[in-house]
């Protein structure tokens, strides 16, 4: 039965039913996983630390281990994903568990990442507490997920496709997270000196089908518990595709589908971290340090 709680908008058992059927091929569809992994990869050298033990969350195929371990920065890695005929390909140490009830005791691991996961959880804060309550002191989190400008004009072309041709719409896109609120998340969280940024791709396909198809390998396709549960007509979907190739097109004949993500970093408190000073407390004034000319604001000083 299909949970209807506006609290839990995934249905899970729909998406790691998807994401098994789509394990096989699902190499065949990895390129934003692929690159993802580098990407984290890179930014696991710019902290500067190494890492025994490090976990990777949702891993479908384990595309992370090579450039985590080719980086030098980290000597042992643990798969898990909640689909275990996804994690069946992955290589080295396998674990399946639910990617929102992690199976780690409190502080018993080094380093955690997650790429291309997060944003199909139904509790991404309580995903994330569970993080960094995992990770030992001045451990570190790196972990991407897709922003909420991925796939805006497929949302926009289905948006208007059923409006016209069924009279209303159905959610048929994720809602997926927006970047300018994940920094307080992170900070909810629990995280110290989290840092948060986005990459925007643009990827061109034959049409709007082909898209589709990429998105049933990567096991990406709607899982909403508030999807439409009557098969898709025939007619929305060619005015759909109608739709999106007017206002999609490319100069070369092709249609544009845009994938933003979203790359989280920040690590577990710990007393050896630096601390930022409190108001006030600034020994040197700044215009002495830049040796320029302090210019006044306006304001008067309080009595």
């Amino acid at each position: 039965m299909t949970d209807p709680n506006p609290q839990t908008p995934f249905d899970t058992a729909l998406i790691r039913q998807r994401r098994n059927r789509a394990a096989a091929d699902y190499g065949a569809f990895d390129f934003l996983k692929t690159l993802v992994a580098t990407q984290i990869a890179e930014r696991l050298l710019d902290s500067n630390r190494s890492f025994e033990t490090g976990v990777d969350i949702g891993s479908h195929h384990g595309q992370v281990r090579a450039p985590l371990i080719a980086s030098g920065r980290l000597d042992r890695l643990i798969h898990t994903d909640s689909a275990p005929d996804m994690l069946r390909h992955a290589q080295g140490p396998r674990l399946v568990m639910d990617d929102e009830r992690l199976a780690f005791a409190n502080g018993s691991v080094d380093f955690i990442t997650s790429a291309l996961v997060l944003h199909r959880l139904n509790d991404l804060p309580g995903a994330l507490i569970q993080i960094r309550r995992s990770l030992r002191p001045d451990g570190l989190f790196i972990g991407a997920m897709f922003g909420g400008e991925t796939l805006m004009e497929l949302r926009t072309a289905f948006s208007e496709a059923e409006a016209e041709i069924e009279g209303g719409i159905s959610p048929r896109v994720a809602p997926f997270a927006d970047v300018r609120d994940m920094g307080g998340l992170m900070q909810r969280a629990g995280f110290a000196l989290p840092v948060v940024d986005a990459d925007r791709h643009t990827v061109t396909y034959e049409s709007p089908f082909a898209l589709l198809r990429d998105l049933r390998g990567m096991g990406e396709t709607n899982a909403l518990n508030a999807r439409r549960r009557q098969p898709l007509r025939r007619a929305t979907l060619m005015r759909m595709a109608e739709i999106y190739t007017q206002r999609y097109a490319t100069p070369e004949g092709r249609v544009s589908a845009t994938f933003q993500i979203v790359y989280l970093a920040g690590w577990a408190p710990d007393d050896s971290q630096q601390k930022p000073l409190r108001p006030g407390s600034a020994r040197q004034r700044l215009a002495d340090a830049l040796n320029t000319e302090e210019i006044s604001t306006g304001e008067k000083p309080s009595q």
